[in-house]
This record gives structure tokens, sequence and C-alpha cells, in this order.
């Protein structure tokens, strides 16, 4: 599993907030988990644009990681996604820009065509036009980044000699990725323009059926362009809460489920939900055969977790990124303390880190007698040049020397 990945870990909070707690709280713990997973050593964390619903409450991704990059020392801070029809190009390429130099380069742009239908609907925009919006938008804000000057007319923008004032500030550039899902859209878009892929559904059945075949998709686009794929630049989502049991874990999700995930899926549908009538039956929901939107949990230990990072690397072929998704199921005490276990268990597993460790105590404990029989006859042989005060003798064996040793196995 080493072979295929991933190598980097990072988290996506788009948020699924309870919209029964006070929102200004929330926010601010939004940018204490960043904080949090900063000083755990994660490597990314991404924020969603939302405006309506009540539980998805930050409408400017870039505001809430301007604020965390003065938290933060290392963490790259991406927006995941921008829904690109409900912005100007140009504008939206401007903010990114200043994102990055605000946070030392650390910035990351996320595309997608806007996910909930009720912001679409204030805007006036037609869902059906969505798709091919963001690929207007996209095409425009890569050519920005790069340096170029653009004109361009759409049926909704307008730019003549678009450029951008200042170029980012990471001499590699900015990062960008597009969200893919089911369809093969976001893949193709992404192997096109030579961008990374963020597959936000890969837990769920259908999107999990499709992680190789939306990644052919983005070689077979890449191959078309002149481009190369690169698996490196691939996040698969999966949800995760993990605790020192199985048990405890489930009954920590339990807590808040009503109200962060089964909550915000009724408010979509306005519909109730037939496996909801309870906490313990929602678990039993997500981590059975998945809940929709959020597909399907690993809600257990470190050892699940790895587990089921095993078999997405396994479907797709190998990855550089997963991102665990962030939500108010656990309080969050419990909350502060999957995000630990992740960092401290599961991440070393997965980047072999602990492997020499242990292969060496493993070499020390095969070859015990060797060694400490060894470093008996040394002490000994040393003691036996300075023999005892008034005694003109070294100390024998069970004496001072053998007092201390590690007991012979």
């Amino acid at each position: 599993m080493l072979g295929l990945g991933p190598l980097r870990f990072g988290v996506f909070l788009a948020p699924h907030h309870d919209p029964s707690i006070s929102p200004t709280r929330q926010l601010r713990r939004d940018l204490d988990l960043i904080e949090l997973l900063d000083d755990l050593g994660y490597d990314e964390v991404w924020v969603g644009e939302h405006h309506s619903g009540g539980h998805e409450i930050i409408g400017s991704p870039e505001m809430l990681l301007a604020a965390a990059g003065e938290r933060t020392r290392r963490i790259r801070l991406g927006t995941g996604v921008n829904s690109l029809p409900y912005h100007n190009p140009l504008i939206l390429a401007d903010r990114i820009v200043q994102l990055d130099h605000m946070t030392g380069g650390r910035a990351m742009l996320g595309m997608g065509p806007g996910q909930l239908p009720t912001d679409a609907f204030m805007l006036g925009i037609d869902p059906r036009a969505q798709r091919d919006m963001m690929i207007e938008a996209a095409e425009v804000i890569v050519a920005l980044l790069a340096g170029e000057v653009v004109t361009r007319t759409t049926s909704w923008f307008d730019l003549h000699e678009a450029h951008l004032q200042l170029p980012p500030c990471n001499p590699d550039g900015i990062e960008v990725s597009v969200a893919s899902a089911v369809s093969p859209t976001g893949a193709v878009l992404a192997g096109r323009l030579g961008l990374g892929m963020l597959s936000l559904a890969a837990t769920d059945p259908r999107g999990y059926s499709a992680l190789d075949v939306n990644w052919g998709f983005l070689e077979r686009a890449a191959s078309e362009a002149g481009r190369t794929a690169d698996r490196s630049r691939w996040r698969i989502l999966a949800g995760m809460h993990l605790s020192d049991s199985v048990q405890q874990a489930r009954r920590e999700v339990e807590h808040g489920i009503l109200g962060s995930v089964v909550g915000y899926i009724e408010s979509l549908t306005a519909e109730r939900l037939p496996w909801a009538s309870s906490a313990a039956d929602a678990v039993a929901k997500w981590t059975g055969d998945g809940i929709p939107g959020f597909g399907v949990a690993t809600v257990g230990t470190p050892a699940d977790a790895v587990a089921t990072i095993g078999r997405l690397s396994e479907r797709s072929g190998g990855f550089g990124t997963l991102l665990l998704l962030a939500h108010d199921c656990a309080s969050w005490v419990a909350t502060r303390r999957s995000f630990e276990l992740f960092a401290e268990e599961v991440i070393p597993e997965l980047r072999g880190l602990n492997a020499a460790r242990r292969a060496s105590r493993e070499w020390s404990r095969d070859n015990s007698a060797t060694f400490l029989g060894a470093m008996r006859a040394a002490i000994v042989d040393a003691v036996a040049r300075y023999p005892s005060p008034g005694s003109g003798a070294a100390p024998g064996p069970g004496g001072p020397v053998d007092s201390w040793l590690p007991a012979e196995s």
C-alpha cells in the first residue's frame, strides 16, 4: 500500500455546522481546528464556499483562510471549493493571489460548479449551465495565474485585456484543483488544463466505483492536451472519526450526528429520513451502506482508518493526498482526539516512519543474549581494574555490576 500512497494528509472543512449552535463560536472553532492541524503536522486544509441551507456558513473561504494564515506556520490553505459561476474570474483570481501573498505562498485554489441549488437560485443561475460556466471561468483563471493577458466574452462575463497586478507569491505558482464527484466533468477539465483533482465522493458507493474510471478520463484528457497526468495531485476525501475502540468512537459520533449530518440532509430534501429515527441508527447507516452526500464513514480505531485508506488506494490505483471530512458529530474534545490519533498513529504507519524503529527493536531483541553478554563482560573487565577500597578485590557476580544490568532472557 505504501507504493500507492497517500503521502500527504489534510482536512476538508465544508463545514457541516449544527444551526442550533452559535455561528460566531463555530467560526472561531474552525480557526482553532486549523491551528490544531498545523501543530499536528497535517499538510493542508480546504474550506468550502456556501450561501444557503443554514449549515455551511462560510460564504468567503478566503477570509477564513487569511485569518488562519496568521495563526499557522506551515499548513497549506485551500478554497474547497470556490463556486466559479458565482464569481467574475478576474476578481476571484485577484483574491487568491492576494491570499497567497498574505499566507507566504501557502494558498491553493479549489474549483467547482457550485453544489447547492439554493445558492444558484438566489443568484438567478440555471443549474444546467453551471458546469459550462465553471469550464469558461477555469480557463480564464488558469491563464491569469500564468501571467497571461485575457480578452474574452461569454454569456456571463466580459473581459478586456484582463491581467493580474501581482504574480503568485509561491515561485511554483498556486496549486489549483477541480472538484470531481461521479460525473467525469471535473476529471476531464483537470486533465485538459493540467490541474489537480479533488474526489469528494470517494467513499460514496457510486463515487467509489468511479474512482478509477474518472482517473482514466483525466489521463485521456491530459494526453490529448499533451500533458502528463500526475497522481500526486489527486486528492481523495473520506469521512472518519477515531477513538480508542469502535464502541467508543460510535458513541462519540452519536453525540451530534443528528444535528450535523441528518439535519443538513433534511434541510435540503425537506423529508424525514427513515434511517435516522435515533442517533445510533444514523451512525449504523453512515458506517453501513452510507449516507447520501457523505458516503460511508470509518468510525473506529486507527487500524480501521489504515484499512480504509488501503482499500481506497487499491481501488484508485494510487493518489497523493487523503483529506479527512471535518464534521461536528463528536464533541470538540473527542474531535481533537480523533485528529490527534490520526496524526500519531495512522500517518506514521502509512508513511512507514516507524518501520526502521520496529526493525531495530526486533534486531536488538533477537540478539540480546550476545549484546548483553558482551556488555557484562566489558563492565566486569573494567571494574576488575579498580579494586574496591580496602578489599583489594573486584566485586564478583551478583555484586554491584550485575545489580543494574538487564536480566538475561
